[in-house]
């Protein structure tokens, strides 16, 4: 983890990498699968949906004067991944769901005096998707449902720019007051569509094509605060509020006309608040610092109707243990564990509109 409070002290070049790895489970249980007719879709529950994950994280600072710095972070702030079984009862709505961000962030930082600094920095950040659903070629044609059934791969990928300010303010030694902003990520995906198994019929209407999306990942707002009780004792917490709402859909447009011009999964998302609260203990004449934390992380999800099985969220708890251990003056090695607890995520999509062809999912 790095602390950019330090900076106003320790001038010159540091440099902080990190790797998260995270192991999600995700597990649907059916209660009602069906066509619009209400005949039940065939199909398991899909395994275990998550899988194992790293997530690395690289940072820099370097003081250019007395009074400004310079820094790069390269982050992953955006990202998920889904895979069920092919054959799975939801397998209509989703399979495979991934996305992936790398953003590039250089800042510059200025001390104003010795209790307020600031910063401002740019964005780059890149983004890959892959989603996956199975289409039920028999259901399209007239036929028997689910006597046909093949495959819808989107691929895109795309650049976005924002921007990020914050600024730090001491009151008094040891408590520091930090207060960031960062802006929403215009994302315009392009990429392309590939089908499988489409009948003769068919192929006039679902062809591979170019495809292309417009997401707007959320800005975000952070407040966050840091109090050095005594010598050994530290306490820590921080409020982030994010604008999930920027995302109501998601959309592909593809390069056809007809019904197979576009697809769109409804999200209808809202906006979010976190609120974590922790503490620091440094033993007296230890190289170890050892750090306690827990937090309510808010879901952007409204209801089951929208809960899409792409993303089945839910609000979160989260409980958290780490330590650090200081070999040397020049160098710290932290690691930690958190797990999350999380509700039932129920979904409960009806075989209507834009699911028609999907079935109503419901677990």
């Amino acid at each position: 983890y790095f602390n950019p409070a330090g900076m106003t002290r320790l001038p010159g070049t540091r440099a902080a990498a990190a790797v998260h790895l995270v192991k999600p489970k995700t597990e649907f249980d059916n209660e009602g699968t069906s066509y619009v007719n209400t005949l039940p879709i065939s199909g398991g529950d899909g395994g275990d949906a998550g899988g194992l994950a790293s997530i690395p994280h690289f940072y820099l600072t370097h003081a250019l004067s007395a009074k400004t710095w310079f820094g790069l972070a390269v982050n992953v702030p955006f990202g998920l991944a889904t895979e069920y079984d092919s054959d799975w009862v939801g397998r209509y709505h989703a399979i495979k769901s991934e996305v992936k961000t790398i953003n590039i962030n250089p800042s510059l930082a200025y001390k104003v005096n010795e209790q307020l600094s600031v910063a401002l920095g740019v964005s780059a950040m890149y983004l890959e998707g892959e989603f996956t659903q199975a289409v039920d070629w028999g259901l399209l044609s007239g036929a028997l449902p689910g006597s046909n059934d093949g495959k819808a791969e989107i691929e895109g990928d795309a650049w976005g720019w924002g921007f990020n300010v914050g600024a730090l303010f001491e009151p008094s030694p040891g408590s520091r007051i930090g207060v960031h902003f960062r802006s929403e990520v215009d994302q315009d995906i392009e990429g392309d569509i590939d089908y499988s198994n489409v009948p003769v019929a068919l192929q006039p209407v679902f062809f591979d094509t170019g495809a292309e999306a417009d997401v707007d990942l959320p800005a975000t707002v952070s407040i966050s605060g840091f109090h050095q009780l005594n010598r050994e004792w530290a306490i820590v917490g921080d409020y982030t509020w994010t604008g999930w709402s920027s995302i109501p859909e998601l959309r592909f447009d593809f390069d056809a006309s007809g019904p197979a011009a576009s697809s769109t999964v409804t999200f209808d998302w809202q906006d979010t608040s976190r609120v974590a609260l922790g503490a620091i203990h440094t033993p007296n004449g230890s190289d170890w610092t050892y750090r306690f934390g827990a937090a309510y992380d808010e879901s952007p999800i409204r209801n089951a109707e929208t809960r899409s099985a792409r993303l089945p969220d839910n609000d979160r708890i989260w409980v958290a243990v780490g330590a650090g251990y200081n070999p040397s003056k020049d160098l710290r090695i932290d690691f930690g564990y958190a797990h999350l607890f999380i509700d039932d995520a129920k979904i409960r999509k009806t075989a209507t509109g834009e699911d028609l062809a999907r079935g109503a999912l419901k677990g």
